[in-house]
């Protein structure tokens, strides 16, 4: 029987591994030195980094977010906009994502996982959030949860992942959030 607490420090130092070296230099030597446990504790639980680290976008993807009900389409967006901000800026997932992104280029059962993680979670919680707007009238039937996604987190994703800006404008997110609902209602 695997012991649970030892998994678990396994996953927190691939994150940090990750983070640190990247992907292509990642090895399970440095992950079981990072966890405090022998290279056998990681293999007992995965066959190589690659099947680790799909195991963990995997889980990654399976937590989700939970859909912001705050009774507005802005509202909604905005809190949107908060929670991915957070998130993109975190020290870990601004070094990871990157080079996740980089290797999903190179291997497609990274590719795969990637877009579970960072995609498939995103639409489900934008595609409640189209539905409440609908429902609301705040939005046509027929809005594509796709397209809002793109108009609502791809100009942040731009900037705080592709450009790396370190910090955020003074009222860039209520300015995003407002652009992307005229977008969406317009």
């Amino acid at each position: 029987m695997l012991r649970e607490d030892v998994t678990e420090a396994i996953r927190a130092a691939v994150f940090e591994e990750l983070a640190a070296v990247g992907f292509a230099r990642m090895s399970i030597e440095g992950i079981a030195r990072r966890a405090g446990v022998g290279k056998t504790a990681v293999y007992r639980r995965w066959k190589s980094k690659l099947s680790l680290v799909l195991d963990l976008l995997g889980a990654f993807a399976a937590q989700g977010l939970p859909a912001p009900a705050t009774g507005s389409l802005y509202g909604d967006v905005r809190a949107l906009l908060e929670v991915a901000s957070h998130a993109l800026r975190h020290p870990v997932a601004s070094q990871v994502i990157p080079d996740l992104l980089v290797e999903a280029a190179r291997q497609p059962e990274i590719a795969e996982a990637v877009r579970g993680a960072l995609l498939d979670g995103q639409q489900g919680v934008v595609a409640q959030v189209v539905r409440d707007a609908v429902a609301r009238g705040e939005l046509p039937e027929g809005t594509r949860p796709d397209r809002a996604l793109d108009l609502v987190v791809g100009p942040l994703y731009w900037r705080l992942v592709v450009v790396r800006d370190p910090e955020l404008p003074t009222g860039y997110l209520d300015d995003l959030a407002k652009s992307a609902v005229a977008a969406l209602t317009a």
